[in-house]
């Protein structure tokens, strides 16, 4: 393995085709340097100067270790300024975990830029995973924050949580339906009425979950399509093929085509929490987790 002092050692004496003079410029005598050359030659098993009693010289093979060495030594500088900027939490990166509810609420949106405001030059990787996989990424330190649809387990001995949002869940229905025009709804008129179910796909038990809860509320859904998005069940609400329960930041200011009930007897709703691990490496990721919770509406 190349020891980089070697290295810097090597280039002094190239540039300065002197020892003496290159052990002055690095505040060393002149036989431990000569001895650090060597040993560098003998790891490499290279001969890397033409040595005379007047002057020592670069061979053809030193003089092509040498702009390597430039080059590595310049990338070793960079390394050890940008570790300790991301020490001081000036630069660097940021990793988050998300679900798509953090990005249709706008608190993760709104969290990154403040962050861009901030911190103009920091790059930030962002991972579309469900809650399993961030937690696991937050254990291993490849996530930074994560925000999740339920939060770990209170007594995880890794994570930290902190809820951010409860979005309640409203009615929407097509624009021309019969029931669009009641003022109030209740669950009788909504029972064996087609709906169209927004799920979450890799959660086999989300249909089960969500049918419970409808019966819960007093009324049966006859389910008829099944929607993987908010989004696409608004389309497919639109188009007159069913019912669906939406969360409110998804409909806020939604007219074309269907209409918008609220259901004060039912109390659905899309959660969502903050995770991070309890060790915080970074000052970034503290400062960015205290924006992400300073935009919350966790009632």
């Amino acid at each position: 393995m190349l020891d980089l002092r070697q290295l810097r050692y090597f280039v002094a004496v190239a540039e300065a085709e002197h020892v003496g003079r290159a052990a002055e410029r690095l505040h060393i005598s002149q036989s431990p340097l000569s001895r650090q050359i060597a040993q560098l030659e003998k790891n490499l098993g290279l001969t890397l100067f033409e040595r005379s009693q007047q002057r020592i010289r670069l061979t053809s093979d030193g003089r092509v270790f040498l702009t390597e060495a430039r080059a590595l030594l310049r990338h070793a500088d960079r390394l050890e300024n940008l570790g300790r900027r991301l020490g001081r939490g000036e630069e660097g990166g940021l990793c988050i975990g998300y679900v798509a509810d953090a990005m249709h609420t706008g608190i993760l949106p709104s969290a990154l830029r403040t962050l861009r405001d901030r911190r103009p030059g920091i790059h930030v990787a962002l991972y579309d995973q469900e809650s399993s996989e961030q937690f696991e990424g937050l254990r291993q330190r490849s996530l930074d924050i994560a925000l999740v649809r339920t939060p770990p387990p209170e007594d995880d001995p890794d994570l930290n949580s902190a809820p951010l949002l409860r979005d309640p869940l409203l009615l929407v229905l097509p624009a021309g339906h019969l029931l669009a025009e009641r003022p109030e709804l209740t669950p009788d008129v909504l029972d064996g009425q087609p709906w169209i179910a927004v799920g979450d796909a890799p959660d086999p038990a989300w249909r089960d979950t969500f049918v419970a809860s409808c019966v819960a509320s007093g009324f049966t859904p006859d389910i008829r399509l099944d929607a993987a998005d908010p989004l696409t069940a608004l389309g497919l609400v639109a188009s007159g093929l069913g019912l669906a329960l939406i969360q409110k930041s998804m409909v806020r200011g939604t007219s074309d085509g269907v209409a918008i009930r609220e259901l004060p007897w039912y109390g659905g709703s899309v959660r969502l929490w903050a995770a991070w691990h309890r060790i915080d490496l970074r000052p970034v990721v503290a400062e960015f987790r205290e924006t992400v919770l300073a935009g919350r509406d966790a009632g």
